[in-house]
């Protein structure tokens, strides 16, 4: 049966290092980056920060509500993170890469999808596609968020919090 390959890619303001650790982070900052409207709940069931750590989380698309288990793996530790859903082997790649400059990564979140047929597995690839760019989003406004005070901090800035 065909595949679909459903994937997003987007260029962020912050060093790959630092977007890497916000995606294997899935009890503190993963959880951050999902959309609301399409994951219900993402709950950490062993580890907690890349390699070896399984989740369990709920999707609703196309009016279904689906749950899965993936455990999560590092082909590439610091550079390619994979969540893969037990009962179907299929997996998601979250990729990062430095662009050369310390403060910008390429990140690209991919699913090649079996077993769907034509129709379907294209209607999958739409959604996921429209799903993972606003992660995407989501990823590069925390990003953002998370380094700003870093950067301050780096260049000997004082950083106030006023009550």
């Amino acid at each position: 049966m065909k595949t679909q390959t459903a994937s997003a890619i987007r260029i962020i303001n912050a060093p790959a290092g630092l977007v890497y650790k916000l995606i294997a982070d899935y009890r503190n900052t993963h959880p951050l980056i999902l959309p609301k409207p399409y994951f219900l709940s993402l709950d950490v069931e062993e580890g907690s920060f890349g390699e070896g750590t399984i989740i369990r989380y709920q999707m609703r698309t196309f009016g279904q509500t689906r749950s899965f288990r993936a455990l999560i793996t590092e082909p590439e530790p610091g550079c390619v993170l994979q969540e893969t859903d037990l009962s179907t082997n299929i997996s998601t790649t979250f990729q990062v890469l430095s662009l050369g400059y310390k403060n910008h990564a390429k990140v690209t979140i991919m699913t090649v999808l079996k077993d769907h047929g034509w129709l379907g597995g294209w209607l999958a690839k739409l959604m996921l596609q429209k799903i993972y760019a606003q992660e995407l989003t989501l990823l590069a406004g925390l990003a953002e968020m998370v380094r700003q005070p870093m950067q301050a901090a780096s260049e000997n800035k004082t950083l106030s919090i006023s009550s």
